[in-house]
C-alpha cells in the first residue's frame, strides 16, 4: 500500500496542479497540503529513518526560504512556492531535488518562451479555430506549475522514495 501511495501521490498532485494552473491560473492549496500531509503520513512506512525524514523537512524549508524571497519579490506566485516546497518535501536533500530544481528551471525558461510566442500571435491562433484558455493569454503571469510538474515527474524516479519502493517491491 505505502509503494502505490509513493509512486501515485507526487505525480498526480504534480499533474493536476499543471492542469488547474493552465486552465485557471491558480493553483489549490489543497494540492499543497495533500503533498505534505501524505509524505508526513507515508514516510514512516517507507523505511525512511528519523534523520532522512529530517533532511525531507531541511530540503522543503531550504526550497521554502528561496521561494519565499522570490515571492517577497514578486518574481514567484505563491501557488508556485507552495507546490515547490511541498514538492520538495517528497525529493529530500540530494542530488534528485538538484535535479528537480534543475529541470525546474530550464521547463520554466522554455514555458515562458512558448508562452510569450502564443500571447505574441494570439490573433493567428483564433483564426485558424485553435482555441486557448483565456486566463493564459490575457493575464501577465505564468502558468510555472506546468514547469514544476513537467519536473518532477522527470526528477522523481531517482528520488531516494521511489528508488526504496521499488527495491521492497522486488
Amino acid at each position: 500500500m505505502s509503494n502505490a501511495i509513493v509512486f501515485l501521490v507526487l505525480p498526480l498532485c504534480l499533474s493536476l496542479a499543471a492542469l488547474t494552473d493552465f486552465l485557471e491560473m491558480t493553483i489549490p492549496n489543497w494540492i499543497s497540503l495533500l503533498l505534505i500531509g501524505a509524505f508526513v503520513l507515508i514516510a514512516p512506512f517507507s523505511g525512511l529513518s528519523v534523520t532522512e525524514f529530517g533532511w525531507h523537512l531541511a530540503a522543503a524549508l531550504l526550497v521554502f526560504v528561496g521561494c519565499f524571497a522570490l515571492f517577497a519579490f514578486n518574481v514567484m506566485g505563491g501557488g508556485d512556492a507552495k507546490l515547490l516546497t511541498a514538492a520538495a518535501l517528497w525529493f529530500g536533500f540530494n542530488t534528485s531535488l538538484f535535479e528537480f530544481l534543475v529541470y525546474t528551471g530550464y521547463l520554466g525558461g522554455l514555458l515562458t518562451i512558448v508562452v510569450m510566442l502564443l500571447r505574441a500571435n494570439w490573433d493567428k491562433f483564433a483564426t485558424v479555430g485553435v482555441r486557448l484558455p483565456q486566463t493564459l493569454m490575457v493575464a501577465k503571469k505564468i502558468p510555472y506549475a506546468i514547469a514544476i510538474g513537467g519536473a518532477g515527474l522527470l526528477a522523481y524516479p531517482s528520488s531516494p522514495l521511489v528508488v526504496a519502493a521499488i527495491q521492497k517491491a522486488l
